[in-house]
């Protein structure tokens, strides 16, 4: 991720076209990437301390991910309980 950002950076400067959309598999975590940062984490907390901060950075993430799929299930809701809100009313029939 620190080499992709630095090449969407180095890009940015050349003023040259955005990357197509196909090439999403490009803004994911690169082996050197993963090497930078594994080796920071284990230098910053040390290799006893390193799997509690992983537990910890784990249910985070969860936890993220839980408020994030219920925020998405509420709009849902929401965005169809507006549409069965809007239905036209039906005709009258003409009085004679």
């Amino acid at each position: 991720m620190i080499f992709t950002a630095l090449r969407t950076w180095v890009l940015a400067r050349l003023r040259r076209p955005a990357l197509p959309s196909w090439e999403k598999l490009d803004r994911m975590f690169s082996v050197p990437d993963i090497l930078v940062v594994s080796t920071l984490a284990l230098l910053l907390f040390g290799p006893d301390r390193l799997p509690k901060v992983m537990r910890q950075a784990g249910r985070f993430m969860r936890e993220i991910q839980a408020t994030s799929q219920s925020f998405v299930a509420e709009m849902e809701r929401a965005a169809d309980a507006n549409e069965t809100r809007e239905e036209p009313p039906a005709a009258k029939p003409p009085s004679s």
